[in-house]
């Protein structure tokens, strides 16, 4: 399902300031893995959030398979919408199962409870992170990436059309950022899961998005196919930073290094 926004803008006060993301316009295609870049405070979890509808524009429109978002009801955004937070501290102490079943939430009704079509559901969700062994686990004893791998359960046992992502992989350690970017690819190709994630890790947007786009102080500044956005030119002007920015060939997609700031 595609996903856009039409020259949107959001002001919001930040400590004794006030941050505006002004007029911006994305347009995310249906299958596609879509990366937000920006240095901290650009404001991509705004847009991200601004996406799911979890906060409403101050002007433009949001448009969700060419429907604006405002037309939905709640309900109707999360059986298509899931978003999967930097960090989740539930208020008791439940199971990485019962954490994966609140997925299920949007798809059953009022005063009702799980089903065995849930449960399968959820199951599948498990299974497909590779989080099944963890089930009866206390959901905060697990590690950063269990935790991760859960969440990201539980949004897939939404059954979204489309799934952001904020910072997926921050904090983790090196084998579990491989492992959350294997697991999303994953669930891009195989699912056929419209995704949107927004990162401050160069190296794994350009190992598994499509396209890119760099916000800077509330404005795109550009928009297109990975291989064409992510340059050494983009890193400076978005960072005031130098890199080397080369196509790996063992890795398969362009790697970033930084080299220091710019002069």
């Amino acid at each position: 399902m595609s996903l856009s926004a039409n020259h949107i803008s959001y002001s919001y006060r930040r400590h004794a300031a006030t941050f505006e993301l002004t007029d911006v316009s994305v347009a995310i295609q249906p299958r596609s893995f879509t990366g937000i870049l920006g240095p901290n405070g650009s404001g991509k979890t705004t847009l991200l959030r601004l996406l799911a509808g979890v906060i409403k524009t101050d002007a433009g429109t949001v448009a969700l398979g060419g429907r604006a978002l405002s037309t939905f009801s709640r309900r109707e955004i999360a059986r298509r919408v899931a978003m999967v937070p930097q960090e989740t501290h539930p208020a008791f102490d439940y199971t990485a199962a019962e954490m994966v079943l609140m997925g299920r939430h949007p798809h059953i009704g009022t005063f009702a409870i799980e089903g065995p079509r849930d449960l399968a559901i959820a199951a599948d969700a498990m299974n497909a992170t590779g989080t099944g062994h963890l089930a009866d686990r206390p959901y905060m004893t697990l590690s950063g990436g269990e935790k991760q791998r859960v969440i990201i359960a539980s949004a897939i046992a939404q059954q979204p059309e489309v799934l952001l992502l904020d910072e997926p992989t921050a904090s983790l350690d090196l084998g579990y950022q491989l492992d959350i970017a294997a697991l999303l690819t994953s669930l891009n190709r195989e699912r056929a899961v419209t995704m949107v994630m927004a990162t401050h890790d160069l190296n794994l947007a350009a190992s598994v998005c499509d396209r890119l786009v760099l916000v800077h102080d509330g404005r795109v500044l550009a928009d297109g196919p990975t291989v064409d956005v992510l340059n050494a030119a983009a890193i400076r002007r978005l960072y005031g930073v130098d890199a080397d920015v080369r196509f790996h060939e063992r890795a398969g997609h362009v790697t970033v290094v930084p080299v220091g700031r710019s002069s």
